[in-house]
């Protein structure tokens, strides 16, 4: 049997009060001084603070507070999902809280705590405690990816130490608000969480993202610890930080061969006449507005996206679609060029911040794609960053639908001699001159290289559960026709399930 990650742990003897007082105005100027050369850098700080009651989390996420610069630090403590929260996938409150370049992060009671705690009250088994836990190396190594420097406290006492602190505690005014309701049971159940985090803390070396784990015994011994941890293992990562290399094109290529095609197999003559998609739109509109009321009624909520070629007509299908929708229902979210405060986080983090509420509608025109497209084709990200975002979108994705939320992706394809059409009218039109720009005509000169990213964001990104829905564009009628019977099925299966 091997042994335990909680034995033998180092620095567990006293620390005089002398040296302390001593060792602290050193350590503070390096905190200080770490975070002025993390503000310089593209690169953030998160510390995930876990571990059993009592053994000194938030006194230490209090103390670093305390010993470092207000203005670079942000501390995340999470109690029981609110109502707000239980609307969206679990890991949206902490993409929502992912600190920005330069600056820190702490985590109290973070994404460990509720798996660890439904398992020990066995309100999950083990295939579910693994499948969480699996979720969250994802998570984690997703953001370890994207730059972030992910630290891992794990602070310990035994069932002996424990118990004691937490009798010291509740016995004294002042800090008897520090032991939380149903710490007590917790305690009861020491053994189980003990298993558990030992299954945790193992799973965690495996992903690449290990704890640190800190004896909680003594409180000035634990502090200079944590705050050794945290000075060591930033400024190795700052000072590390290779940067991942991606395939090379000709081996892009050749992975991809095979897997393109699917733009040059559609049929762009598909045609509808005016009477009839006056007609079925209407037909359309109204039935669509129905299902929505139904999905609301339900909590079904709906994430729409819409890509395209420039000119494709994105805008007048959404607008179509919307005109079938209760306007407090849905929001359509227009995509452009990420804000600084967007570049100084995930490129994931400003689309997980929209997420709808249950029941309501999301439309995003352009997408969180536009790393695998425009970022990919005109240089914006690196080979690395572009190539692993399809995975990072899939899980994305997944974590959505796993929340019940219909998720439907349009690509609308229109021809070379149609776009060229559509700038025209649009060039030579007033009121429309505004929708034309230098821009559409440069990447017009890159019709090929798009067309070969799209052949690759359909063939990587494709699945049963989150679709891509090619729309021949080249007839908006039938585009924006197909599009709303499209929806209306989607919301009929969804609400069938229900």
């Amino acid at each position: 049997m091997s042994e335990s990650p909680f034995e033998n742990l180092p620095n567990t003897g006293k620390t005089p009060k002398d040296d302390y007082k001593s060792e602290i105005p050193g350590l503070r100027n390096q905190l200080v001084a770490l975070q002025q050369e993390l503000r310089g850098s593209k690169r953030s700080v998160m510390v995930v603070f876990a571990g059993v009651d009592g053994a000194g989390k938030h006194e230490m996420v209090n103390t670093l507070n305390a010993w470092m610069d207000p203005r670079g630090i942000a501390t995340h403590a999470y109690l029981k999902p609110t109502p707000l929260e239980q609307e969206r996938p679990p890991f949206w409150r902490y993409w929502r809280d992912l600190p920005a370049h330069g600056q820190i992060g702490l985590y109290l009671s973070a994404w460990y705590s509720l798996p660890l705690l439904h398992r020990v009250r066995r309100q999950i088994g083990d295939a579910e405690f693994q499948s969480a836990l699996d979720e969250i190396a994802r998570f984690e190594k997703t953001l370890a990816d994207n730059g972030v420097i992910l630290i891992k406290i794990w602070m310990h006492l035994d069932k002996k130490a424990q118990r004691k602190r937490l009798k010291k505690l509740s016995k004294n005014p002042a800090t008897e608000w520090q032991v939380k309701p149903g710490a007590w049971e917790n305690w009861g159940l020491y053994d189980r969480f003990i298993t558990y985090s030992e299954e945790i803390i193992q799973t965690s070396q495996a992903s690449g993202q290990p704890w640190t784990i800190i004896d909680g015994k003594r409180k000035r011994t634990r502090t200079l610890s944590v705050a050794h941890a945290l000075l060591d293992q930033v400024s190795r990562a700052l000072a590390d930080a290779p940067a991942a290399e991606g395939k090379s094109a000709a081996a892009w290529k050749k992975a991809m061969s095979g897997k393109r095609g699917s733009l040059r197999k559609m049929d762009l003559s598909h045609k509808l006449e005016r009477d009839e998609y006056k007609k079925r739109l209407k037909k359309l509109q109204r039935k669509l507005y129905q299902l929505q009321h139904h999905a609301h009624v339900a909590g079904i909520s709906t994430v729409l996206v819409f890509e395209g070629q420039d000119a494709a007509g994105k805008g007048g299908a959404i607008r179509r679609l919307v005109q079938g929708l209760d306007a407090q229902e849905y929001q359509v979210i227009p995509i452009a060029a990420p804000t600084r405060e967007e570049l100084a986080h995930h490129y994931l983090w400003r689309f997980w911040r929209h997420l709808p509420r249950a029941g309501r509608v999301t439309i995003f025109d352009r997408s969180w794609y536009g790393r695998v497209l425009v970022e990919r084709v005109e240089g914006f990200a690196q080979p690395a960053e572009w190539q692993r975002a399809y995975r990072e979108i899939n899980e994305f994705e997944q974590q959505l639908t796993h929340q019940g939320v219909v998720l439907l992706k349009f690509w609308i394809q229109i021809d070379k001699d149609e776009q060229l059409s559509r700038f025209e009218e649009r060039q030579n039109t007033p009121y429309k001159s505004w929708k034309i720009t230098e821009e559409d005509w440069r990447n017009r000169e890159k019709w090929t290289p798009y067309e070969h990213a799209v052949d690759d964001m359909v063939s990587l990104t494709h699945l049963p559960h989150a679709p891509w829905v090619l729309v021949e564009g080249n007839d908006k009628a039938h585009a924006r026709v197909k599009i709303l019977q499209t929806v209306c099925n989607h919301l009929e299966a969804a609400l069938a399930k229900s």
